[in-house]
């Protein structure tokens, strides 16, 4: 599969792009995100811009970067740009496509110069609720996470002074961000605030999970799917909610938290995930629990993209994960019947919600 976006061209080139939980691509090699001040943030109904959607939080807005539709419009221009890239290839769209669960549909990430990073690419879908981003935690906004993909050599490829540059030169853009952000206009903070304002729009609510649990819906979900959501919760059984947790008010389907449940740590080489954000031995093989809302979307998973189907996964956890003095005590295997097995996969593509509107814009 080979995707990004380019002006005026839906899909059908280069790959990759920025965002999530894990550089797209996560390739911890590259330069770090920078460091986001510590600011306070306040939590808001999305007002003008569309209530979170049921099931969903209200989404925490920082306070030194508050939500307007222009600088939202803005975002979402360059999110879909792949001129942000050092050679014009790659977009943020790239390996968040609308079309496949705001993922790339590929194990793992790619970048300028046909580059292949070292971590799958996860969904963007309803990052604005963490606070903890890529797949090893190392931004603490989706403001400093933006940074980290657009000067990341195995992905975008980009230097900042080269990015103010490029996009000084496209006269659309200069007007753009002079309305938005006065006579300052094109900078780096203002270019990483303004696709952070764009992905604090991009939520997903409204499944057949939220329609029968927060709407009242005893309809939503089929038997098969309340059954397989009994299994979910089953702390004698899989146990999913102790990481994937969801409760009587919203549900995230994520702790926030890290955790090593054995993925690539038998390899010679293995990823040392958290462990090479805190330097602490103890977080060897930690990932960020990522949230299961729209999984049935974003095969293949892991951080490495090594299954290819849900059911690969229930058989890995139903397993006990993979040994090593890391392990997550909550990994500990379990049995599951051929049809119990059916029906927490059938929960699991109830947590499918409404998407946000993906439809590339018209680039200036």
């Amino acid at each position: 599969m080979d995707i990004c976006f380019k002006p005026g061209v839906a899909a059908g080139c280069g790959l990759l792009g920025l965002l999530l939980a894990g550089s797209a691509a996560g390739n911890p090699g590259g330069p770090p995100a920078a460091p986001a001040p510590a600011v306070r943030t306040v939590v808001v109904d999305m007002g003008a811009y569309g209530k979170a959607p049921l099931g969903l939080d209200p989404v925490p807005i920082p306070k030194d970067n508050p939500q307007t539709p222009e600088k939202i419009a803005l975002g979402r221009l360059l999110f879909f740009d792949p001129r942000l890239s050092v050679d014009g290839t790659v977009a943020c769209a790239g390996c968040h496509n609308p079309a496949l669960g705001w993922s790339n549909g590929l194990s793992l990430a790619f970048g300028v110069r046909g580059q292949t990073g070292t971590r799958s690419a996860p969904t963007v879908l309803n990052a604005a609720y963490s606070d903890t981003l890529f797949w090893d935690g190392r931004a603490p906004s989706l403001e400093a996470q933006a940074q980290g993909p657009i000067t990341n050599p195995v992905e975008m490829g980009n230097t900042l002074p080269n990015l103010v540059k490029t996009l000084r030169g496209i006269p659309g853009y200069v007007t753009r961000f002079s309305a938005v952000f006065g006579p300052e206009g094109i900078t780096v903070p203002h270019v990483l605030q303004a696709v952070a304002a764009y992905e604090r729009t991009l939520l997903s609510g409204g499944s057949a999970f939220d329609r029968y649990r927060y709407g009242g819906d005893r309809a939503a979900l089929t038997p098969a799917q309340v059954r397989g959501m009994a299994l979910f919760k089953d702390k004698d059984g899989p146990n999913c909610a102790k990481c994937h947790r969801f409760d009587d008010f919203a549900a995230d389907f994520t702790d926030f938290r890290f955790h090593n449940i054995g993925v690539g740590i038998d390899r010679p080489d293995p990823d040392l995930g958290r462990e090479a954000v805190t330097h602490q031995p103890e977080d060897r093989g930690k990932f960020r629990t990522p949230t299961l809302r729209n999984v049935a979307l974003t095969a293949p998973y892991m951080h490495d993209g090594r299954f290819a189907t849900l059911g690969q996964v229930v058989d890995f956890y139903a397993a006990g994960g993979h040994p090593n003095p890391n392990l997550d005590p909550e990994i500990r295997g379990f049995t599951l019947t051929a049809a119990q097995k059916a029906d927490l996969i059938a929960f699991l593509n109830a947590l499918t919600g409404e998407p946000p509107d993906g439809t590339p814009p018209a680039l200036p």
